[in-house]
């Protein structure tokens, strides 16, 4: 089947528009990247023929003579496939990946803020491998629900293309257990995630010496 006879939902290039890169497979990625297809072949049949042959993750350091011959790729689409990955790793060269695993992991990565005399609430957007994708301070203040209101929490998510959230504040009171309102806010993130498709993980409070999950504590 060509690409024009596929309805267009299903094309790489406006699903990826739709739904975001998460949502598209490797070869729809990289059938973007092609462009066009071969000789009695569609350009994501073709895709997931040099994947095949490249094992997927042999593809990022294919030389460029070897992706010119195979299946007629020809030298722009061998240039294209090279610079794409050459300028990936230049991008992610310096870049750290943190891992978000545990309450205690938050901890950690919110040194900034532990000793703050107000209430800062900050959203973790994470992919589905609990990578950090981006961190957010979302309010500052005593919290409810007019500070921290789903949609605030949320928005960021969907642009970021975020599997799951983990959410934390600190208490300058060094008291870690959770008030009513902590409570409130925590169920209505997660209804809302619920709703949206983006799971939240958890909700961690902070102080400077300790900390406490409310997914731990059964205030999920």
């Amino acid at each position: 089947m060509k690409m024009k006879e596929v309805p267009k939902v299903d094309r790489p290039r406006e699903k990826l528009a739709k739904y975001g890169p998460g949502k598209l497979s490797n070869s729809e990625l990289l059938a973007i990247l092609l462009r066009t297809g071969a000789k009695g072949i569609n350009v994501v049949e073709l895709s997931n023929k040099i994947l095949k042959k490249f094992s997927g993750q042999g593809l990022n350091s294919a030389g460029y003579k070897e992706l010119k011959n195979t299946f007629g790729l020809g030298p722009a689409k061998a240039c294209e496939i090279i610079a794409c990955f050459e300028l990936g790793r230049r991008l992610l060269q310096n870049k750290k990946s943190v891992l978000i695993l545990s309450p205690q992991d938050v901890w950690d990565e919110l040194k900034d803020i532990r000793d703050h005399k107000k209430e800062h609430f900050v959203v973790f957007y994470l992919d589905t491998r609990n990578q950090e994708i981006q961190r957010e301070i979302i309010s500052v203040g005593t919290l409810n629900a007019n500070l921290v209101h789903p949609r605030e929490v949320f928005e960021p998510a969907i642009g970021h293309h975020a599997a799951q959230i983990i959410v934390a504040h600190n208490h300058p009171s060094g008291n870690t257990e959770p008030s009513p309102e902590d409570i409130a806010v925590t169920k209505r993130l997660k209804q809302a995630g619920e709703l949206l498709g983006v799971e939240l993980l958890d909700h961690i409070i902070i102080t400077r010496e300790k900390f406490a999950s409310l997914k731990e504590l059964g205030q999920m």
